[in-house]
């Protein structure tokens, strides 16, 4: 039984990760909870198999809401020994089908640092207090506008043992204080992803070694904007969008997260 303490080489890690949801136990829960009055619904995920407390990771939606993928990703990481809870940033029934649904949606959340912050602490405080958790063993992971809030939460100085920002936003208003970032920090983006431009991750490189944070940046050369969503060309297609999902980029990515997973999520 593969735990959440136990290491594995990377490629042998992504085909354990192929192979678990056939094997596993797994259990949902749909969480309904409330902010200043707002409606919000995530989505809890473990596995039976797994005896006792475990780490739980968050995961942070992309800006179209809290969507199958998401879910899906939580799923995936319990599947894998952790307790995985697919919070929801904008409020119940907030999904968008159009980019012009998602940039407002996005735009009412991430404009507003003390609301973004609100919410992520909301969810991570339903996740510790989950009687499958390990609330001292924190992670969160996002995608696109997840990526972008799991670095800001890290920024803040929020008590997260890591992130993880897939094919996030590397720029932000929030600029940490040297040691101000105790969360280990783990980046993957895409070296044609017009979203995150060279001179950004250059930018970002340059803050966290001013904060001096603990932290990796891997680029992968041709992959584009959502290279972890299998969805993403359905959406190139349909709306012109400069996305693409790349199998190869997303294996390592994943298989990677789960090595720095369990690293940082250690007993």
């Amino acid at each position: 039984m593969i735990t959440p303490n136990t290491l594995l080489p990377a490629g042998a890690l992504a085909l354990t990760l192929l192979a678990a949801p056939a094997l596993a136990e797994l259990r949902t829960e749909t969480v309904e909870y409330s902010i200043d009055g707002t409606s919000f619904t995530g989505h809890i995920a473990y596995d039976d198999d797994f005896e006792g407390k475990r780490p739980g990771v968050l995961v942070v939606h992309e800006w179209w809401g809290l969507n199958d993928f998401a879910r899906q990703q939580a799923e995936q990481l319990a599947a894998m020994g952790y307790t995985a809870f697919a919070l929801d940033m904008y409020g119940s029934g907030k999904l968008a089908t159009h980019p012009d649904d998602a940039k407002q949606f996005m735009q009412a959340t991430m404009g507003d640092p003390e609301t973004m912050e609100k919410r992520f602490r909301a969810a991570m405080t339903i996740l510790q207090d989950h009687a499958t958790v390990d609330a001292e063993r924190i992670a969160a992971e996002g995608y696109c506008m997840g990526g972008a809030v799991v670095l800001n939460m890290a920024r803040l100085g929020l008590d997260l043992d890591g992130v993880v920002s897939f094919h996030g936003s590397l720029g932000s208003g929030i600029k940490p204080e040297p040691g101000a970032v105790s969360a280990r920090i783990q980046v993957y983006t895409g070296g044609a992803d017009p979203f995150v431009p060279a001179e950004q991750v250059s930018g970002f490189v340059s803050e966290m070694m001013n904060a001096n944070a603990n932290f990796t940046l891997v680029s992968f050369p041709d992959a584009k904007h959502s290279f972890m969503v299998p969805a993403a060309d359905q959406k190139a297609e349909e709306f012109g969008m400069p996305v693409a999902y790349d199998p190869e980029a997303a294996a390592r990515a994943r298989a990677e997260s789960l090595e720095f997973y369990q690293e940082v999520l250690a007993d």
